[in-house]
């Protein structure tokens, strides 16, 4: 299920604050390597094959990009690749970018940003990206803690005109709830996707009841997270792709955006064939019975 003719626009449109964003959207983290992301020895990207991903996938109307300023690899950078391929911005193009982890030059990680952190943290995705504000700022977070010092500098933040809007990352439930006790959050950047835990199917749940966006991460990866996705699919999905003469990345897109309105998918990909057949799935609409037999309702 491939066209040049399908744009993002078929999946649907969500108000994510006060923008209106394609449901289908675009994920930066594997613009700026081959293989695995997020790693110190990463083999860079060839640059004009990831601007030309970038400016296809706008040309096909995507309006919603996810990044980070920890998305790079030794010779290439998510938000400089964003800058360069396609500022002067679309008016429609809403950023996502998210904060709170963070990686040395070398590509090793480092402790998570503290409160008094952040705003260098914003300020240099504001750099990076050529911005004078952030559309949409996730604080992405590990453990069970409280948010509130952290969540709370950001919300000065966005007082101070540097953030649009706020989001959350790799959160739980109560995390949900003690942030918008201090700001409203516009939406939540989870794992999820065929297969999903009970823990994860109610956090679907609950963002779906209060009208926040929920955006899976790795929802064609799965358990290959930032290696990509298994070449093993499962029978279920296989079967499905075949029924339907799709891919399995296509019925896992597919199956995703089917869970709710309010789930905005963000497939990431360097290659332009494979944008273009991760937007097309944006016109796929699986079957009551394909639904069920992926483990989902209609």
């Amino acid at each position: 299920m491939t066209s040049q003719t399908i744009t993002a626009a078929a999946a649907g449109t969500w108000q994510l604050g006060d923008r209106t964003v394609n449901r289908l959207g675009f994920g930066t983290m594997r613009l700026p390597q081959r293989g695995e992301a997020l790693v110190p020895d990463a083999v860079p990207r060839d640059r004009d094959q990831a601007v030309a991903v970038l400016r296809r996938a706008v040309e096909l109307g995507v309006n919603h990009l996810d990044t980070a300023a920890f998305y790079f690899s030794p010779l290439r950078s998510a938000n400089e690749l964003i800058n360069y391929a396609l500022a002067p911005y679309p008016d429609d193009l809403v950023i996502t970018t998210k904060v709170g982890p963070a990686r040395d030059p070398s590509g090793h990680w480092l402790p998570h940003a503290a409160p008094a952190q952040l705003r260098a943290q914003v300020e240099e995705n504001l750099r990076q990206l050529g911005r004078d504000h952030l559309d949409v700022v996730n604080l992405r977070i590990v453990g069970a803690h409280s948010i509130a010092e952290r969540f709370g500098a950001l919300a000065e933040l966005r007082d101070a005109g540097l953030i649009r809007h706020l989001g959350l990352s790799n959160i739980r439930s109560h995390h949900l709830v003690e942030a918008q006790t201090i700001a409203p959050v516009v939406c939540v950047q989870n794992m999820y996707g065929i297969g999903a835990s009970a823990e994860q199917e109610d956090m679907l749940r609950l963002c779906g009841e209060q009208g926040v966006a929920f955006v899976p991460f790795y929802s064609i990866a799965g358990d290959g997270r930032t290696a990509g996705a298994s070449t093993d699919e499962g029978s279920a999905v296989e079967a499905v792709a075949r029924r339907r003469g799709v891919s399995a990345a296509q019925v896992r897109l597919a199956w995703t955006l089917q869970r709710g309105a309010h789930v905005l998918a963000i497939p990431g990909t360097g290659d332009v064939a494979h944008l273009e057949e991760n937007v097309a799935a944006g016109a796929l609409r699986l079957s009551e019975g394909d639904m069920g037999e992926l483990g989902g309702g209609a």
